[in-house]
């Protein structure tokens, strides 16, 4: 299995980090991808990348951090997508839910980020949240202005909604993370996978957040993804054999990850 995002730089695994990643190796994770949150954040996956095998990171500055983003952020950003361990740029998009008052500007730097991903040749990994029109509307107007477009490509992290969003997701050749809220009694989910085919699903944890069932509510960590991975396949009517196979061939293939 792969996790393709867990934010294991955080101060919540600085106690365990290295339990952390031998319990998700013990429960079959061969990589986890880290998404970015800040300049800062990406040295620090880098650096847990120099330690650890199977450990990949991602550049970008989360839409929620761009109030407050220079010119020199994403210079830095634009640099550090060239570092060897960096295979996305990431996570990037658009956030609604918390503070409205610099849509314009998360708008910009989603759309810059866009551009990057084109340029590098990188997979582009999406934040969503309360923005899904906003969200596709850009990404297809990228698409749709770019000299490559086929280089815009890569995953709607967290994926919570209906089948008709993850059609124009999979028309702009993107992908959805599924993960813990997948596995909630409150959930709708489990049944909006079954109508997304399976080349276009990968999953993930969001650890530290999002714990699955049981674990809602504590502290999320990479070896919960096959907990996600079980639900997709009865979602599905899948073993979970099948569901492991297919979601980590789609995250392999995205990310460029050996095999």
């Amino acid at each position: 299995m792969i996790d393709t995002h867990a934010h294991l730089y955080l101060g919540r695994f600085n106690d365990d980090r290295d339990a952390v990643i031998e319990r998700a190796r013990e429960a079959g994770i061969e990589a986890i991808v880290m998404p970015a949150i800040d300049v800062p954040s990406i040295h620090e996956a880098l650096e847990l990348c120099e330690h650890h095998d199977g450990l990949y990171a991602m550049a970008a500055l989360h839409p929620s951090e761009t109030q407050d983003a220079t010119e020199a952020d994403f210079e830095a950003v634009m640099d550090l997508c060239d570092e060897e361990h960096v295979v996305a740029v990431g996570e990037s998009g658009l956030d609604y839910h918390w503070d409205r008052s610099f849509d314009e500007k998360q708008q910009d730097f989603f759309r810059r980020h866009a551009r990057l991903a084109i340029d590098k040749d990188l997979p582009l990994i999406l934040h969503n949240r309360e923005a899904t029109g906003d969200l596709l509307d850009i990404l297809g107007e990228e698409k749709a202005a770019a000299d490559a477009p086929e280089r815009l490509r890569g995953i709607l992290h967290c994926f919570v909604d209906p089948p008709d969003a993850a059609e124009r997701a999979r028309d702009l050749d993107f992908l959805v993370g599924l993960g813990g809220i997948l596995t909630f009694t409150n959930s709708e989910v489990d049944h909006h996978a079954q109508a997304i085919p399976m080349k276009q699903i990968v999953i993930e944890t969001d650890a530290p957040y999002l714990a699955p069932e049981p674990h809602r509510g504590e502290r999320n960590e990479p070896a919960y993804v096959r907990r996600v991975a079980e639900d997709l396949a009865e979602a599905k009517g899948l073993s979970l054999e099948t569901a492991v196979e297919e979601t980590t061939a789609n995250a392999r293939r995205l990310f460029g990850l050996p095999g």
